[in-house]
């Protein structure tokens, strides 16, 4: 049975979603819980960017232990050296260079003959080769390549030093069958195919990412291109989670296998959808609210008498718990460190003190304190913990019909206080506007969500916000039982990071 590898690229290609923005401190997150999922390979982002993204990949590349960390590049020189210094500290670095190998790309984007499209593949990763202990190559909309062309950009990568060989649909053009005889044609017209492993990278514009991705496996590809629910550009990518239960589920069709740890799916799941803003669609396979769900009577009854008849995926199989009690206020230090660390968190006296005592704060409040409650404390409480400003005081008065005033006291990293009031048409109008006038910003609310985090009168609320000045765009989320409160750590989020740009471009 063959081993199939898995390469997330949430942190790149899944950040280039529209309103998504994420700091430093969440793409570690983020990279520590796929290292929990058991990712092989995960593209930390795009070193040559930014100064902020190549600080982003060096911290996960010296973090990450147990999994391959790549950085992408175009090919050129400056961004494989830019790439190198970032990732040069993991344990295991990769390279991803890619550039683009069909006529219409050639023609209009790179304005290159085809001579010099080869000529710069084998520069570039020999350049490549002679850093990184692993290069691997991606022939840019290879889906719309010619494939005698497309075979010969292969060979020359494989040839100069490339031993992953990616090619992906750029553009979310081909389909199942087609996809499956492109992987069949280049293993019968590449010479040296034996040499590299093949990848497959699907974006899903015509919806069909995931079938793609399951026909490249079975056309040949042992690594696995996505992301976390799907997210990208456009319409997204495949979404690795699909594809890894559906090797899982229908081993006896695939006859492979990967070393995905899948309990840790839903947890995953999760904390992207949070981190990023982009909820997962209730009916979405595998993750979504209703994957589990049956309102038919006939079937309820068909699962009631036997679960198989119309489930064939177990909850469990993803870490989709029942949501059982699991703490509460009488519940010690020991016994809150221990449930952590089953859940896959670990942190520092100081670390845990504070985290704990966000817990009892919880607790105070919450008769039953579940394993979704204490993931969402410690996404809210690192969120909390990364910002340059806290909350420390808020209050909302009701002045008129139509108007309220909030007053709000916030504390900067040095422990300095700023307060001041506002009003506002409703309470978070009003508590925004006092935020505004704290920290100097003039900026647009583009975005504002709330979700119920667990069930029950006594819920977690979820807040997602989106600001806009300008061009730019940030986001930010805050996590609390009261909605208010929610909200204005939200919007904290979104403003510092805001205000952290603005100071930059000035």
């Amino acid at each position: 049975m063959k081993q199939i590898l898995f390469m997330d690229t949430t942190l790149r290609d899944g950040e280039q979603s529209p309103g998504v923005n994420l700091n430093e401190q969440e793409k570690l997150q983020i990279a520590r819980q796929l290292e929990r999922l058991g990712i092989n390979v995960m593209e930390a982002g795009f070193a040559a960017a930014s100064e902020g993204d190549f600080q982003s990949v060096k911290r996960i590349a010296n973090t990450i232990q147990n999994a391959t960390v790549m950085s992408l590049a175009r090919a050129k020189e400056s961004d494989i050296r830019r790439a190198y210094e970032a990732v040069k500290g993991a344990v295991s670095p990769r390279l991803h260079v890619f550039l683009a190998t069909s006529d219409i790309h050639m023609k209009y984007k790179l304005c290159m003959s085809k001579e010099d499209v080869l000529d710069s593949i084998h520069r570039s990763v020999t350049l490549g080769k002679s850093l990184f202990p692993t290069v691997q190559f991606s022939a840019e909309d290879a889906t719309r390549t010619s494939r005698a062309f497309l075979a010969e950009a292969v060979e020359v990568a494989i040839r100069a030093g490339a031993s992953v060989i990616n090619i992906p649909d750029t553009v979310g053009y081909t389909n199942p069958e087609e996809y499956y005889s492109l992987f069949k044609y280049l293993q019968e017209s590449v010479p040296s195919y034996e040499k590299a492993i093949f990848s497959c990278h699907c974006h899903d514009d015509l919806g069909m990412a995931v079938a793609n991705s399951l026909a490249a496996v079975e056309g040949g590809a042992l690594q696995v291109e996505g992301t976390i629910n799907g997210i990208g550009e456009r319409a997204g990518n495949a979404a690795l989670e699909e594809v890894a239960v559906a090797l899982h589920i229908r081993k006896d069709f695939y006859e492979a296998e990967s070393s995905m740890t899948l309990k840790e799916i839903k947890a995953t799941s999760t904390l992207v959808s949070r981190l990023t803003g982009m909820v997962v669609p209730k009916n979405k396979a595998i993750v979504g609210a209703n994957a589990f769900a049956h309102e038919s009577g006939i079937h309820q009854d068909g699962v009631l008498k036997e679960v198989t008849t119309y489930e064939i995926i177990e909850p469990s199989l993803i870490g989709e718990s029942q949501n059982l009690f699991v703490l509460g206020k009488h519940s010690g230090r020991h016994a809150f460190t221990e449930k952590m660390k089953e859940l896959g968190y670990e942190f520092t006296k100081e670390e845990r003190d504070v985290v704990f005592e966000a817990f009892k704060n919880l607790a105070d409040r919450k008769k039953e304190i579940t394993e979704e409650d204490l993931r969402a404390l410690m996404l809210g409480e690192a969120a909390f913990a990364a910002q340059q400003y806290s909350i420390t005081q808020l209050q909302v008065h009701f002045v008129s019909n139509s108007t309220q005033c909030a007053t709000v006291v916030l504390k900067d990293e040095e422990g300095n206080m700023y307060e001041d009031a506002a009003t506002g048409s409703g309470s978070i109008e009003a508590i925004y506007n006092a935020i505004q006038r704290i920290l100097g910003l003039e900026c647009d609310l583009a975005d504002y969500r709330i979700q119920s985090i667990t069930q029950g009168q006594d819920a977690l609320a979820h807040v997602h916000v989106e600001l806009k000045e300008g061009t730019h765009q940030v986001s930010g989320f805050g996590v609390a039982q009261d909605v208010l409160e929610a909200s204005a750590r939200a919007y904290v989020h979104a403003a510092g990071k805001l205000k952290s740009f603005i100071t930059l471009v000035k």
